[in-house]
């Protein structure tokens, strides 16, 4: 088993445009670097949060030219440390649509895996806020573990947060972390951030990395911020408020196992038929 690790969590509050959002996060990753960190996560959308759908496909960039990802390769190079690119809206080829794309980025620079995000965030707020994110983004279809030193990584993104049996699969297949990178609303966020987190922490025995925006972005769209790093047990390591910056924890991948034996729910499963009630009697 590894030794203790640190991990941090980057707080940005991305622009519309690519370039500005870059040169902000350079700087972050820096200092979090400079704080030991030897994992690095980034929220979702990192590098570009447009309001604007058709200015998405616009923007968007093919994964070889993209301006963000070239940026963190080269970082990962300068700093010695993994950075998990929570996301960014990547060009499909022959596609009117992009991927929201996870990265994982080894020391030497090199894409070591890729998550595209299962569930899309089509909602209306009881705010007046309305997101459509199937009208940009192509959704994924698979699930996906990454190889670590320090174990597998289960990579998620934002919205998923919210389906349970995602983070249950993960761990089952053997991940120790989970990655939540995110840009969750502001309204959302403050309702229902920490509790999913910590939820799903407690259900997996699993370390969850959630680093989510946080600010006034574009046409007053706003996130949560309150990034977290949350323990097997679901105790919260660190919290980054709502102001940009990064948090740091550190982790002793020893506490997965403790909290698995303690409570082996992953081993604890069931099959039963569909369920049965008012719903199947008002059918006949």
């Amino acid at each position: 088993m590894a030794e203790t690790f640190r991990v941090a969590c980057v707080q940005n509050c991305a622009e519309r445009d690519m370039a500005p959002s870059i040169a902000a996060l350079e700087p972050l990753i820096r200092g979090a670097d400079g704080d030991g960190a030897e994992l690095i996560v980034l929220p979702e959308m990192a590098t570009m949060l447009e309001p604007q759908n058709p200015k998405v496909l616009e923007k968007a960039a093919a994964e070889e030219v993209d301006p963000g990802l070239a940026s963190f390769r080269a970082l990962a190079q300068e700093t010695g440390a993994w950075i998990l690119v929570g996301s960014l809206l990547i060009k499909l080829p022959g596609e009117n649509r992009v991927a929201n794309r996870s990265f994982l980025v080894d020391p030497k620079g090199a894409i070591t895996a890729r998550y595209d995000k299962l569930h899309l965030f089509d909602v209306d707020l009881a705010s007046g806020e309305t997101y459509r994110e199937s009208a940009t983004v192509k959704a994924g279809s698979r699930a996906v573990l990454a190889a670590s030193p320090w174990g597998p990584i289960g990579m998620t993104i934002c919205y998923d947060l919210r389906f349970a049996y995602l983070y249950r699969a993960l761990a089952q297949a053997g991940a120790r972390y989970l990655a939540v990178p995110a840009a969750f609303t502001y309204t959302s966020g403050k309702a229902h951030w920490e509790i999913l987190v910590r939820a799903r922490a407690i259900e997996t025995g699993s370390f969850v990395f959630a680093a989510n925006q946080g600010g006034t972005h574009a046409e007053g769209r706003r996130t949560w911020g309150h990034s977290l790093i949350v323990n097997p047990w679901g105790e919260v390591l660190a919290d980054g408020a709502e102001k940009v910056g990064w948090i740091t924890a550190d982790i002793d991948p020893a506490k997965v196992d403790e909290a698995r034996s303690a409570i082996p729910a992953l081993r604890h499963d069931r099959s039963f038929p569909a369920p049965e009630g008012a719903v199947a009697k008002a059918a006949e």
